[in-house]
């Protein structure tokens, strides 16, 4: 018996032997069940993945599309809105009047109406337009729009049926001839795609337009954040459009167009080299139809000819018959290297539309009451391969609040930045200017404080927003660098009008002062000399016009409406001096900066200052 116990325990010994040898783990010391335990919790953990559809995402994480609150979702569904009817009108050759109507509907909900007179939407895009996210013609499009990621208007009616479960109403009508079609459309969350709940034609007396109708919870307020502020300063950057605005109170406001002429068509450009990483050039290499590696540069990219080609390929190591399919990641990362190493034209800028100088000052002027209006354009520059444009304007004084800190409106291809201040790249702009030397009081890296509203503008082909929501512009060295020298050059122009004021002021107090004393000199020389009171009458009159006619020639206070329309003016005044005199030179002067070097991305002042002496032969 114990011969067989042995001989049953020698067995055992062998299957265990087999077990550890099959299983590593076992040999390790952990059990079969444990292995086969955890085994089992792995595939019960493997089931529970599945797709995520960016819907979903989005309904959970709606505060990364700008609906943080009840306030906010009220103006960021207007804003988008407004921003895709401005948007239309334009690409359809259209001067845009735009409708908006907000309705309350009492116990914390509104209903947005936002119509446009635009070329209207085709039946067939309807439903993905409005209830797809991700879904439109503008994020594979390198040229300037308002919109660039296909998420804006979806979200808004996203937002609107998760908080009110009723769905978006849309009418379009495409020609007086057409029929106005009509939808009624949730978003199926699950699948990212519309869910039609109603489609019908209807009578619409329009000629062509689109009506956007939603119901959303939300909270109307006024002041610098809300509807009201952002359909203004809409105003201010877009002359060319007329808004009639009625609020909740059924109150209507009519913001009308001060200039008849649309602003040029922006037009689509190629990627330029410079803007392109590696992920993205072996994605374009994989696709291309292009034979040669010369072929591919020159054609799937802007600015690069025949010559760049040859530089870019002995900077990498590669040679311009090289097919593009055969490139390896290697390869791509040489091809790279390469291009970094190549001094490119910078790309067109004809993708781009600035406001310009001029028109924002008309819209300042329009809707702000100031004493003194300047603006400037900077010439096109680049960051990462796109081209971009910074625009800056300052209205001084009049109802101004003089004890305030000044008031920044940001703009980003013409829409209002209301919100996240702080952490825009504008704002550090501003606050790096030394505005002391322009007459206004700063602490240091501190917005100043005085009677001034300041404008700040960037267009370009792909605007580096901070977010999805679109609040704020990313710290760019290449961006910030920019808007100082456009606030710069307006706050010479500002400091030189606040200096003539001050002088002019200045010697009024003299002359007030010199009138008290008159009838005290005329009784004097009356006593000295021995006038009779017709003669100290006439010695009065005679001082006091002389002193009238000092004023004239040194032109008083209305020597400052010359200033205004031309802050040269009066340069040479021997009465008011020279002001630049009294005001030091700016720390980061960009006057005579008008050309860029496209290679160079330093962010050191001094190697900036000396790219800006070397552009031009890239503009």
């Amino acid at each position: 018996m114990s011969q067989k116990i042995l001989g049953t325990f020698d067995d055992e010994k062998e299957e265990d032997a087999i077990v550890k040898e099959e299983n590593p783990a076992v040999q390790e010391g952990f059990s079969e069940e444990y292995i086969q335990e955890r085994k089992s919790k792995a595939q019960e953990m493997a089931s529970k993945q599945r797709d995520i559809s960016v819907a979903e995402f989005f309904e959970k994480n709606r505060h990364l599309l700008g609906f943080d609150n009840p306030r906010k979702a009220l103006l960021t569904t207007i804003k988008e809105a407004v921003d895709n009817a401005i948007d239309a009108c334009e690409e359809g050759g259209l001067l845009p009047e735009i409708i908006v109507e907000i309705i309350d509907m009492q116990n914390g909900r509104f209903r947005i109406i936002v119509e446009d007179n635009g070329p209207g939407i085709v039946k067939k895009q309807i439903p993905n337009i409005f209830a797809k996210l991700l879904y439109g013609s503008k994020f594979h499009s390198l040229k300037q729009s308002r919109g660039q990621q296909g998420i804006g208007i979806s979200a808004a009616v996203l937002y609107s049926q998760l908080t009110t479960g009723r769905p978006a109403k849309i009418r379009s009508k495409i020609a007086p001839t057409e029929p106005a079609h009509y939808f009624e459309l949730h978003i199926d969350t699950q699948k990212n795609k519309p869910e039609i709940i109603k489609e019908d034609i209807i009578e619409w007396k329009k000629d062509h337009g689109t009506r956007v109708e939603m119901d959303l919870e939300a909270t109307y307020q006024k002041g610098a954040q809300g509807v009201d502020e952002y359909i203004k300063q809409t105003a201010i950057v877009n002359p060319h459009i007329t808004i009639i605005y009625t609020n909740p109170k059924a109150e209507q406001t009519i913001f009308a167009r001060v200039s008849e002429q649309l602003p040029p068509q922006a037009k689509e450009i190629k990627p330029h080299p410079y803007g392109v990483e590696i992920g993205r050039m072996a994605k374009m290499l994989a696709i291309t139809q292009a034979k040669t590696l010369q072929q591919f540069l020159m054609s799937e990219f802007s600015r690069v000819g025949a010559k760049a080609v040859k530089e870019i390929c002995e900077n990498s190591a590669l040679l311009p018959k090289d097919k593009p399919s055969n490139l390896t990641r290697q390869h791509v990362e040489k091809l790279i290297k390469g291009i970094k190493e190549t001094k490119l034209i910078s790309p067109p800028t004809d993708c781009i539309n600035p406001i310009t100088a001029e028109l924002i000052e008309i819209g300042l002027r329009k809707e702000i009451n100031a004493e003194f209006f300047c603006s400037a354009t900077r010439p096109p520059n680049v960051y990462r391969g796109n081209p971009f444009i910074i625009e800056a304007g300052i209205a001084y004084g009049g109802d101004l609040d003089k004890e305030k800190t000044i008031r920044i409106m940001r703009f980003a291809n013409r829409v209002p930045l209301l919100y996240q201040q702080g952490a825009c790249a504008m704002t550090q702009s501003v606050q790096e200017v030394s505005w002391r030397s322009y007459g206004l009081s700063q602490s240091q890296n501190s917005i100043p404080a005085g009677p001034a509203v300041v404008v700040v503008h960037i267009a370009s082909v792909w605007t580096p927003y901070t977010s999805e929501a679109k609040e704020a512009i990313a710290h760019y060295p290449e961006i910030v660098k920019e808007i100082k020298l456009a606030l710069q050059e307006c706050g010479r122009k500002l400091g030189l009008y606040v200096s003539k004021k001050r002088r002019i002021m200045e010697e009024g107090k003299k002359k007030s002062y010199i009138e008290k004393y008159l009838p005290h000199i005329g009784a004097a020389l009356k006593e000295i000399v021995g006038f009779s009171d017709v003669e100290e009458r006439r010695i009065h009159d005679i001082l006091k016009e002389i002193l009238e006619k000092s004023r004239k020639a040194d032109g008083g206070l209305g020597r400052l409406s010359a200033v205004n329309d031309d802050p040269g003016a009066g340069e040479d005044d021997d009465i008011l001096g020279d002001p630049s005199d009294d005001m030091p030179e700016d720390s980061d002067d960009g006057s005579s900066d008008d050309s860029y070097d496209d290679s160079a991305e330093e962010t050191d002042d001094e190697e900036i200052e000396d790219e800006e002496t070397e552009r031009g032969a890239g503009q």
